[in-house]
């Protein structure tokens, strides 16, 4: 029999990535390309610069495709792509859907208001996310998927479609005429265009099927589905999630979005903004020494510095990291602190202490979400490419107290895309079925009872208490720098 395939487009705020898989979700080969660093023309400012979402991911369609006529794959095999693209970003398009001004990054904290006009702006004509972007760009269609759509939209997300409330597109200062038209997730967003396929690689007529937002495709493709499994998605926006099956409202401490199985929905607490980032910014910015040394052992500086770190002490031996290198929209005068320094400490504990940081971070915004839902975590499920270090498991074990477990390919965004679109051309009967072939279990990391009991300690003694304390100085801080 002749085998098929499926694609999963998964387009984050640092690279773009494609991926083949079959259909038993065993991966095919991928293409990835690193995107430019992001342009930050003021404070709290953030843009993508020139057409770079794009651009990137052309390359990353070009190497896979390279590699799967090198594995003997014929183009015509591969079914459908779904495409999953940063969420919380703005996209501003020409008439013609070219971009008219470059993409605002959801850390800018423009996106912490409705759209608003500048002269800047004359030439848009339609305000979208970046999955309509590239949805038009690989169609031609002005679509999207319904699931995108977080912050100051007029979205229905009890009907999965635009609102029908005029108060509400006033909220956001929109009109219908200015936004795209809504398909559900597994849906068909258009066909692969004469263009595109030329510029990619790809077949012209290939379908191209909606998804949800990234973190909502991640947990998708975690198959993280049960009652009480929570998804920590490790990204340059650490996020943590369960699915459920209601549009809460009026939740206090985690918001319900559209999932990306149309009809459920993803709890999403607080998270950390800039969380992987300051892992790569630790690394780029003090790791020349650690670079040569690394070098030397022949290993990765990666490799090096979790080998160093796990000979460090849980708790770091006093040193604290508090992760507010891109504050709360809430408290934009926050910034990142690390606290504790003493004549013990070296790179080794830095590294972990931004580890642990994470881990403390998501433990207390996860405990709010689970006591309001009455729903206690019994394990975690963690992707992203930091799951591949075990001594950041290890700590997600420790600090939570419950068993924890990676999945073969961290990237899960990429395996939920692949289950949307070979739900759109039925390779699958359901999306429990295609969860169970696709996502592929791997290890397992099971608590140290005495650092778990630690961290306890730690936790609510002191990182619990440090915004508290810290707050007051550095609201006088802002003004000053800001």
């Amino acid at each position: 029999m002749k085998k098929q395939y499926l694609m999963g487009v998964d387009v984050g705020t640092q690279s773009a990535k494609v991926v083949i898989f079959d259909l038993d979700g065993n991966v095919i080969c991928e293409g990835k390309q690193q995107l430019r660093k992001l342009e930050i023309p003021a404070p709290l400012l953030a843009e993508h610069p020139d057409d770079d979402l794009w651009d990137a991911l052309k390359v990353a369609f070009r190497r896979v495709m390279q590699r799967f006529a090198e594995y003997g794959g014929q183009q015509q095999d591969i079914l459908s792509m779904g495409i999953c693209i940063v969420r919380c970003c703005r996209a501003l398009l020409k008439e013609n859907g070219e971009l008219a001004y470059p993409v605002i990054n959801w850390m800018d904290k423009r996106l912490n208001k409705p759209y608003e006009y500048i002269d800047a702006y004359r030439e848009v004509r339609y305000i979208t996310t970046t999955s309509g972007y590239i949805t038009h760009r690989l169609t031609g269609e002005f679509k999207d998927t319904c699931a995108n759509y977080i912050g100051w939209w007029p979205m229905d997300n009890d009907r999965l479609d635009w609102s029908t409330d005029p108060a509400v597109w006033q909220s956001c200062n929109l009109t219908r005429d200015r936004v795209l038209d809504v398909v559900k997730p597994g849906e068909i967003l258009g066909y692969l265009s004469e263009r595109a396929a030329q510029q990619i690689g790809l077949p012209a007529g290939l379908p191209v099927v909606a998804t949800a937002h990234d973190k909502a495709v991640e947990a998708l493709g975690a198959g993280s589905l049960d009652e009480g499994v929570a998804l920590i998605s490790l990204g340059t926006y650490i996020g943590a999630m369960v699915h459920g099956h209601a549009n809460v409202k009026n939740a206090r401490h985690f918001w319900p979005f559209q999932a990306s199985i149309p009809g459920r929905y993803l709890y999403e607490c607080m998270g950390v903004r800039r969380g992987m980032w300051t892992i790569s910014w630790f690394r780029d910015q003090f790791g020349a020494a650690a670079l040569s040394a690394a070098h030397d052992a022949g290993v990765s500086i990666e490799e090096l510095l979790n080998h160093e770190a796990e000979r460090v002490p849980a708790g770091c031996e006093g040193l604290i990291t508090v992760h507010d290198w891109a504050p709360p929209s809430e408290a934009e005068y926050r910034k990142g602190a690390m606290i504790g320094f003493d004549g013990r400490h070296t790179r080794a504990h830095i590294y972990r202490s931004i580890l642990e940081g994470i881990a403390f971070t998501m433990k207390n915004h996860m405990d709010k979400m689970a006591q309001e839902l009455n729903t206690p975590f019994h394990s975690l499920i963690i992707s992203g490419g930091g799951a591949n270090s075990d001594l950041f498991m290890q700590i997600f074990a420790d600090v939570f107290g419950i068993p924890t477990r990676r999945n073969l390919m961290s990237g899960s965004a990429a395996v939920g895309c692949a289950i949307n679109a070979g739900m759109a051309i039925g390779a699958f009967d359901s999306y429990q079925q295609a969860t169970e072939r696709l996502v592929k279990i791997g290890d397992r990391f099971t608590p140290d009872n005495r650092n778990h009991l630690f961290y306890q300690q730690l936790n609510e003694r002191v990182y619990r208490q440090v915004n508290a304390h810290l707050d007051p100085l550095l609201r006088a801080l802002s003004p000053l720098v800001d």
